[in-house]
Formats: structure tokens, C-alpha cells, sequence
């Protein structure tokens, strides 16, 4: 299955980095180590000859034995590749050349020259935990052929046999151990290769997963920061341009009663058609300015006091309601977005003051808190039901007050309080943190 990380059983040793039964088994034996044992035969049936040829003893079981045991490593080994990778025929293979080899080394020592072939065979094909046995046979055949000269008869002589034995026998079947605890090391190795590869699939699989997500998250992020510039726009214009076109429609009535009937009064009438002309200048810089998203006109040349006083200057003048300002606790300069918020809420209170309170006195107050600062507007006007003006929404004429006075406050994370009832005028209060904004400022 796909991610699935292979376990190689107790035993099993690669070889040439190829996995058994996976390839073509001649691929995972180098090329000397097949060759290797004709070479030797061929010499050692050489030396044979040219021992016993000149001393007159017959060749022919020698030679035969020579001859049997190429044929043998021929038919089973050479031939048949694909048997190696079968433990009982390789089983088979090595007894019966160990046999053939301990009876050529009897006969003749010099045959223990053969015994690196034999090495090659014991590490190679025969398979955990046999393989130490099938070392410490080949160990032994060429420790006998090692000992040729020891009178085994004697005490000392079998002493001297068993020493030799063991000198063989110790060193090939310790390094067999050493060879096998290299090739668990090596195995447990690449599997924690392995493992570590496939978490690196899956860890490729979660950045890409991940980088997914990301982009459908500035995607979202994307979508949410316009929604928010339409709505900053929408407050924009209500406090700019649907502020100063009600002031001029205001404006412009009071000079069209004033001008109409036998009471005409030319005089009322150049002051309201100038006081509508004013707004419709002052209506239109804040538009222009809001556009390019500069600070309005009264906080670029004023603080957030003096630009009150401004506005509420300019309101009574408008509409002859009289407006007291007053500013509590100590002024100091304020972040420019919550500037804004208090300065376009106040507009915003006066100008629904204007359209529906009907009220003869208004008070603005400015307070400077420790850790946030207030603005309370207060009319003595005709009131309202908030709970009810909440849940209608936006009013049908287009009105944006309520609501964009309550999203701009919570957007400097301010809070805006309304307590009214009718007949019993307005109180509106908003409240701003200043506190950490003004040490990042």
C-alpha cells in the first residue's frame, strides 16, 4: 500500500543493496566472487599434478574430485541463479561442497587454499542463525589443512590441532557475529530512512495542504478588508456629503420661506443662501479629502477639542439651537483613527438633533479619562424608543446614523451607549480606550 514502510525479518541481510526475490539474483554477486573458485580449482589441480605427477602417484581421484566439485558449483550455483535465493537447495549446495572439499583437503593440504571460496559461500548464501555454523565448518576445513604437519596421534599433537582449530574457528565465527549485528544496523537504518522519507511525503502533503488553506484565507481576508472599505466609504459620505446636502436642503428652505409672502426678508434670505453655499464648500472638501483618505479639514489645522468647537460653532449658526461645549480632565494628543470616530459621531449626533429632536439646547462634552476618553451628546429634544430604532435598521430614506456612529466606534474598539425616550430628549455617550494606543503611537 502506498506509504507503507516494508519490515525485513530478523535475519535477513541485503545484498549488494538489492532486495531478495526483488532482482535478478546474478545482479547481487559481484563477478569475482562467481569466478573465484574455478581459478582456484584450476590452480590447485595444477599444483596436484605437479606434486604427485613427479613422484609417480596416481591423479585420477584427485583430478575427479577437482572435476566434481566445479560441476557441482556449475550446475547448482553457476547455472541456476535463480536457486539462490532457496535456503534448503543452497543448504544442500554448501554441505555437499564442504564434504568434497574436507576429503581434498585430507588427501592434499594445499586444497585448504580453496577455503576463501568457501567463506564467500557461508556468508552469502546460508541465512541466520545457521550461518556462524556454516563459518566455523569452513573455519575448521582450513584449520586441518593449516595443521597438516601436527602428529595428531600424540597429546600435544591434538592439543596443538585443537589450538590451531580454534584460532580459525574464534576469529571467522566472531566476525560473523560483528557482520550480521552491521547488517541489522544497517537495516534498522534504512528503516528509520525510510520512515523518515515518508514523513517528509506527508509533512510535503500538509505545506501543500496548508498553503491551500492560506490562500483561501487571504482570499477571505481579502474579501472581508473590502466589505470593510465599503462600509468605511458608506460612513464617509453619510458624514460628508448626506451631512452637507441636508444642511444646504435646510438652508435652502429657510431662504425659500424666507423670500416668499408679504413679510419678505431679504436680509434672512442672503444669510441662509450663504450659510448653504458655505456647507456645500465645506461638503465638498470633506468629500474630496475623505476620498483620498486624509484626516477631515478641522483635525488637519486643530486637536479634537478646538475641531468640536468648530463643528458645534458652525451647527448653531445653521439651526439656532444653541450648543455648549465643555471639555473635562487633561487634553492630550490621540491616535488620528480615534480622532476621527469621536469627531464624525459628533456630526452625526448633531446632525440627527437637527432632523428629528426638535430640541432648544444641546450639550457636547469632551472628557479625557485615564485610560479612555468620552464624548456625551445630550439634547432636551422630543426622543425616541432606541430598542425600537434598533431592530428597524437602517431607515428606509437612507439613513446611516445609528448604525455607522456604532460601527466606527467599535472599530477604534470604542463602545456607544443611546438612552432616550419619547418626549424626554437624548442622551448618546462614547467611549474609546487610549490607554496602549497611545504608547504605540
Amino acid at each position: 500500500m502506498p506509504g507503507q514502510v516494508h519490515v525485513a525479518p530478523i535475519g535477513w541481510r541485503p545484498r549488494d543493496g538489492k532486495e531478495e526475490g526483488v532482482d535478478d539474483p546474478t545482479r547481487r554477486w559481484p563477478v569475482w566472487a562467481t569466478v573465484l573458485p574455478y581459478p582456484l580449482l584450476g590452480f590447485l589441480a595444477l599444483v596436484t599434478a605437479s606434486n604427485k605427477g613427479f613422484a609417480g602417484v596416481s591423479l585420477a581421484v584427485d583430478l575427479a574430485l577437482c572435476a566434481l566439485t566445479a560441476a557441482w558449483i556449475l550446475v547448482v550455483f553457476t547455472l541456476h541463479p535463480e536457486w539462490r535465493d532457496r535456503p534448503r537447495t543452497m543448504a544442500v549446495f554448501f554441505v555437499v561442497l564442504m564434504a568434497i572439499t574436507a576429503v581434498l583437503v585430507v588427501r592434499d593440504s594445499w586444497f585448504g587454499f580453496f577455503t576463501p571460496a568457501c567463506y564467500v559461500f557461508a556468508f552469502r548464501l546460508i541465512p541466520w542463525p545457521w550461518e556462524p555454523v556454516a563459518v566455523g565448518v569452513v573455519a575448521a576445513v582450513a584449520g586441518t589443512a593449516q595443521s597438516y604437519g601436527v602428529d595428531r596421534s600424540t597429546a600435544v599433537g591434538a592439543t596443538e590441532y585443537a589450538a590451531i582449530l580454534l584460532v580459525n574457528i574464534l576469529p571467522m565465527c566472531g566476525f560473523a557475529f560483528y557482520a550480521r549485528r552491521s547488517a541489522r544496523y544497517q537495516q534498522e537504518r534504512e528503516l528509520a530512512l525510510a520512515e523518515i522519507q515518508e514523513a517528509n511525503r506527508r509533512l510535503e502533503v500538509s505545506l501543500a495542504e496548508n498553503a491551500a488553506l492560506h490562500e483561501q484565507l487571504l482570499a477571505r481576508a481579502r474579501e472581508a478588508g473590502v466589505q470593510d472599505e465599503r462600509r468605511r466609504m458608506a460612513r464617509e459620505i453619510h458624514d460628508t456629503l448626506a451631512q452637507g446636502f441636508t444642511g444646504i436642503i435646510a438652508q435652502l428652505r429657510a431662504a425659500e420661506h424666507a423670500a416668499d409672502g408679504p413679510d419678505a426678508d431679504a436680509a434672512a434670505w442672503h444669510r441662509h443662501v450663504d450659510a448653504a453655499g458655505r456647507l456645500a464648500q465645506e461638503s465638498l472638501t470633506e468629500a474630496r479629502r475623505s476620498v483620498h483618505a486624509l484626516r477631515p479639514e478641522p483635525l488637519r489645522t486643530a486637536v479634537l477639542g478646538e475641531a468640536l468647537a468648530g463643528v458645534a460653532d458652525r451647527w448653531t449658526a445653521l439651526h439656532g439651537t444653541p450648543v455648549r461645549l465643555s471639555t473635562t480632565g487633561t487634553a492630550r494628543p490621540l491616535p488620528p483613527e480615534t480622532e476621527l470616530a469621536l469627531l464624525r459621531t459628533a456630526q452625526e449626533a448633531l446632525a440627527n438633533v437637527a432632523k428629528h429632536a426638535r430640541a432648544s439646547r444641546v450639550a457636547l462634552t469632551l472628557s479625557y479619562l485615564e485610560a479612555e476618553v468620552a464624548l456625551d451628546v445630550v439634547d432636551d429634544g422630543a426622543g425616541f424608543d432606541p430598542a425600537r430604532a434598533a431592530a428597524a435598521g437602517p431607515r428606509r430614506d437612507g439613513g446611516f446614523g445609528l448604525v455607522g456612529m456604532r460601527e466606527r466606534i467599535e472599530s477604534v474598539a470604542g463602545t456607544l451607549q443611546i438612552e432616550s425616550e419619547p418626549g424626554s430628549g437624548t442622551g448618546l455617550s462614547a467611549r474609546v480606550p487610549v490607554g496602549s494606543t497611545e504608547e504605540d503611537a
